[in-house]
């Protein structure tokens, strides 16, 4: 089966996941199967306070994994994502199987910034949102799904999102193919990317 890896990247926040559903409405579920990088979080380690843990930095997560995964699916193959859950910062036992569809839309906003992750998508997006509102998005959806506190949420993005976004989201833009400014708001951008996505 002929498929297509199709990276969105950008900060916390951004719009990414607003982004897929979008591509995936125009495109059909039948089609599409969704990545996302944060499954690959490795687990906090016992002795770690969940507040002093760099989660944003490349090391947080197994993205030689996520690589062995994609290379699989490219060629047809299923796989077992991880299962992580951020309340409690730990891998599950249980995993949940992808199945290889025409459209794989990976996720997540380190997967710019990784070059053999790079070389495996055949479109690069990078979905470019104000910092004010990531920061709110982040704060929204870290308390209402994630079981944090606003003082948490604003303490770890004082710490480590936003030093680390400066350091590794912002700078991976320019290996983008489509810049999307505004995130799911920007209809016309996506439109054009689905337009593309058929064409291939």
């Amino acid at each position: 089966m002929k498929n297509i890896i199709i990276g969105i990247a950008g900060g916390s926040g951004s719009g990414k996941s607003t982004v897929t559903k979008r591509i995936i409405n125009e495109l059909g579920k039948k089609s599409c199967v969704v990545i996302a990088h944060d499954s690959y979080y490795k687990s906090l380690p016992n002795n770690y306070n969940p507040l002093d843990y760099n989660f944003d930095h490349p090391d947080a997560l197994h993205t030689d994994e996520l690589i062995e995964h994609l290379k699989l699916l490219k060629n047809g193959n299923s796989v077992k994502q991880p299962v992580y859950d951020f309340s409690i910062h730990k891998r599950l036992l249980k995993t949940k199987t992808i199945k290889p569809k025409k459209i794989i839309i990976l996720e997540g906003i380190l997967i710019l910034s990784e070059k053999i992750l790079r070389s495996l998508l055949d479109i690069k997006i990078f979905v470019d949102t104000d910092a004010d509102e990531r920061v709110i998005r982040r704060i929204k959806r870290d308390i209402n799904e994630r079981a944090r506190t606003m003082d948490s949420v604003i303490d770890q993005y004082n710490k480590t999102v936003k030093p680390m976004h400066v350091e590794f989201v912002e700078p991976s833009k320019v290996f983008a193919d489509v810049i999307i400014p505004r995130g799911g708001e920007n209809t016309v951008a996506i439109d054009l990317i689905v337009s593309k996505i058929r064409s291939l």
